[in-house]
């Protein structure tokens, strides 16, 4: 079916949505793909309400430090997390606002018993 433009938009009305690309398609497939894992949705909510050491974050989601930094690097090098240095600690958040905003997203839409909580 071919894409054929419509009737002009009236002033004020909402303006037509761009269709993703294959790249954008793609990218956000595997942002997607990467939060797909339990833990690291777990490390990366927690990043989003605050900055933790590796250390911190294994603790608080159950992990050994190996395995966490190993989430933490791919979530890094995929920019959704960032690390600052601080001596010899390495602090890791979210500071992109689109990943904070997608992660309130998903979590306000699920109930703590895991079913879609219900729109307001």
């Amino acid at each position: 079916m071919a894409n054929r433009p419509g009737p002009p938009t009236p002033p004020g009305a909402p303006t037509q949505v761009v269709e993703p690309t294959q790249p954008q398609l793609r990218s956000a497939a595997a942002t997607f793909a990467l939060l797909s894992s339990p833990p690291r949705l777990h490390l990366v909510w927690l990043m989003a309400h605050e900055t933790f050491d590796v250390g911190t974050l294994a603790g608080r989601v159950g992990l050994s430090i190996a395995t966490t930094s190993q989430h933490l690097s791919k979530l890094r090098l995929s920019g959704v997390i960032s690390a600052r240095r601080d001596g010899r600690h390495t602090y890791y958040t979210v500071d992109d606002p689109h990943v904070l905003t997608l992660i309130d997203q998903i979590f306000s839409h699920i109930a703590a018993d895991g079913t879609l909580a219900p729109d307001p």
